[in-house]
């Protein structure tokens, strides 16, 4: 039977669906030199439930191996839901380099996303595909690309439809794909699958993908990030089979892709700035639990972002402003603080008003 098919079924009262897991080590480090690395997930899994079957798991609990590194220390990351291990449990062991992140999303959802009414009607074709890929077959919606400017959203929605679909999220950093050594690249690329293999239906998200995916036009391809491409290539191109993956790629420069990987992408999704409407939504929505006093014309702040993104927003209006408040020892922030917070990060490419709406 195909893993995905189980992952769709409820699982028991007290069942753990998921498992993540991250190895710390052993409680006295001179006692033991050896470090258990995971190098085959399914074997892993196996061996972990033989031992651990039964056992009650929740955030932050520890388990400790008993048979091949007594006492090594493993740290539960995430179990959804909390409840007993069984041989329906899929364990995940998170890498200790963190090149693979690996998450059971439970605190976002398509609706937390501002605006993106387009973009979110079209991930719905990949929310549906993740609750049933069998629905599918050779018209499954399995790598799409998400582009647009820094902070529109597009991390956010793809773990909206992690934990809309209730599967694992499998991130990486393109970035860190690229190997020291000569094979490094391709090998972390088959690791990534593999794992995400295991616990289909899932979704792989390759975040700043330009990285590794330029056009040669713009440079001379290395040998080590040739490696990486033409590994991802075979995944995409699905030499082996990927039931119930859906690859999502993540770049702020679509322009700049190799066409030949571009064109791997059966569905491209734009992510645009926001508009006035969407930046005043997302200024309320953030102030709703701010730890002083709001005092501020937000109508006035929203109309004098134009061209800010929702995390410049966040990060550099609305956080910059409260610290500024507090060094000053304010109780209470005013429009005149975010306003400044706006001026001193606007950049010569929004092009905003020499003079404030006001």
């Amino acid at each position: 039977m195909n893993r995905y098919k189980r992952n769709n079924e409820q699982p028991r009262v007290g069942e753990v669906r998921y498992l993540v897991l991250r190895p710390l080590g052993y409680p006295l480090k001179a006692s033991y030199h050896e470090y258990p690395v995971v190098d085959n997930p399914r074997v892993f899994e196996k061996y972990a439930k033989d031992q651990w079957k039964g056992e009650y798991v929740s955030k932050g609990k520890l388990l400790f191996d008993y048979r091949m590194f007594p006492d090594f220390a493993f740290e539960v990351v995430s179990a959804e839901p909390d409840g007993i291990i069984t041989d329906s449990t899929i364990i995940l062991v998170e890498n200790p380099t963190r090149i693979i992140e690996t998450e059971i999303v439970k605190d976002v959802r398509l609706e937390d996303v501002v605006g993106q009414e387009d973009a979110k009607r079209k991930v719905k074709v990949i929310l549906e595909y993740l609750k049933n890929p069998e629905k599918f077959g050779k018209w499954a919606p399995k790598n799409v690309l998400f582009y647009g400017p820094p902070g529109t959203g597009k991390t956010m929605t793809a773990k909206a439809l992690a934990n809309e679909a209730n599967v694992p999220f499998l991130s990486v950093k393109s970035t860190k794909l690229i190997g020291e050594h000569v094979g490094d690249g391709a090998r972390k690329i088959h690791e990534l699958y593999e794992k995400a293999r295991q616990v289909a239906p899932c979704i792989v998200f390759l975040d700043e993908f330009d990285s590794i995916a330029l056009d040669r036009g713009y440079q001379d391809l290395r040998g080590d990030v040739s490696e990486v491409v033409n590994a991802l290539l075979t995944e995409l191109d699905g030499i082996q089979k990927n039931e119930g993956i859906c690859t999502i790629a993540a770049t702020n420069r679509i322009e700049m892709l190799d066409p030949s990987i571009r064109s791997r992408f059966e569905e491209e999704i734009e992510f645009t700035l926001p508009g006035y409407e969407e930046r005043l939504k997302i200024l309320k929505n953030n102030l709703k639990d701010f730890p002083l006093k709001v005092k501020a014309n937000l109508d006035v702040v929203a109309r004098n972002t134009e061209g800010f993104s929702g995390r410049d927003l966040v990060e550099k209006v609305i956080k910059s402003a409260l610290h500024k408040a507090i060094a000053d020892g304010k109780d209470a922030i005013e429009t005149e603080d975010l306003l400044s917070a706006v001026e001193k990060v606007k950049t010569p490419s929004r092009h905003p008003p020499k003079q404030m709406f006001v």
